[in-house]
């Protein structure tokens, strides 16, 4: 299953380019995508060329936050015919648990989960791509296009408490300071937002229940006629993406979130020749890396993130996918990237 995104996300590509000095087209024929695709409203992409063209573009325009200057042209408009849908929700609770239930008609990588604790809400955001390891751009992108949504909803009164990424800060934090305007939080366990309960209930001024009816009934029938689109295995996978770091990733609980009983989700999985335990392991594999990397965290850290409560047992199963230990792991890989700034 090829992840899709709409080609919305173009038009704003072809507009920071501009504004960065940086010739759009050769970097858009490079990965197979091309300007003409811009003119078809309901076209989708492929959401692997698409990370490929932001990676590409930061790195040729020597602009770190080039995602998140592509968030800053993004309207609720581009949602497509979901933005009808979500200008009419009565909440920005609502509005959010809609992207979260249609997130596969923007972007079929996207994945979403609102967790509260007390007064307290994290949502939580990955982008996660079958080829594509972790996209810096794409996560910042995504972030960036939530965070101006819930502000466009509320009419400018959202006021989260932070802003969490994984990854590393950037030289200058100018432009996460003018979109956010909130504590940034970098070496983060997670990517997402968050904010107080009281920030979700706060009322959308363009509250209509009929017109937002409406068009959950227009999008249910655009869903049923796309729907083997997405990928039984990718969907499930993406979940698990999301859920191991928050200590979630059971069984139960992913079939929870899918809306099926285990034993159905068993079924689904078997009928793909692959099992709920095989795809646990593929998504530690891929979540070990980041945080290996992120020297913020301890081995002990890493461990407890991914599931491990003894970090022994942690050893081991590193020691059985990659053939070292994570600590010479990790040493190995400091002394390649000291290696490569030094050159």
């Amino acid at each position: 299953m090829v992840p899709l995104a709409h080609t919305a996300m173009l038009k704003n590509y072809l507009t920071v380019s501009q504004q960065l000095d940086l010739n759009p087209y050769p970097l858009l024929s490079n990965v197979g995508l091309y300007p003409t695709q811009l003119y078809d409203p309901k076209l989708r992409i492929s959401v692997d060329k698409a990370i490929q063209l932001l990676e590409q573009s930061a790195s040729e325009s020597g602009c770190e936050t080039f995602g998140l200057h592509m968030a800053e042209q993004r309207q609720i408009a581009d949602f497509g015919e979901l933005s009808l849908l979500l200008n009419y929700q009565l909440t920005l609770r609502d509005a959010l648990k809609t992207i979260v239930q249609y997130r596969n008609l923007i972007n079929n990588a996207l994945e979403m989960f609102i967790e509260e604790v007390g007064n307290t809400v994290i949502i939580r955001v990955e982008v996660i791509s079958p080829t594509q390891g972790y996209s810096r751009q794409a996560i910042e992108l995504a972030l960036g296009i939530i965070h101006r949504f819930c502000a466009a909803l509320l009419s400018q009164k959202w006021r989260p408490l932070s802003i969490h990424f994984t990854h590393a800060a950037p030289q200058s934090l100018a432009i996460h300071q003018h979109i956010f305007g909130c504590l940034l939080e970098f070496g983060s366990e997670f990517n997402g937002i968050v904010c107080t309960s009281a920030e979700l209930d706060k009322t959308n001024p363009q509250a209509n229940i009929a017109m937002a009816d409406h068009a959950r009934r227009y999008l249910d029938i655009d869903i049923l006629q796309h729907e083997n689109e997405s990928s039984t295995v990718f969907e499930i996978r993406k979940s698990i993406y999301l859920l191991l770091p928050m200590g979630r990733a059971t069984i139960e609980q992913v079939a929870q979130t899918h809306d099926v009983n285990v034993r159905t989700l068993q079924r689904k999985l078997e009928a793909a020749q692959t099992s709920f335990s095989i795809l646990i392991n593929d998504v530690r594999r891929t979540l070990v890396i980041r945080y290996l990397n992120n020297l913020n965290y301890s081995l002990a850290q890493v461990s407890d993130i991914l599931g491990y409560s003894v970090p022994s047992s942690f050893t081991r199963w590193f020691i059985s996918q990659f053939g070292i230990s994570p600590t010479a792991w990790r040493k190995n890989n400091k002394a390649i990237n000291n290696s490569i700034l030094n050159s």
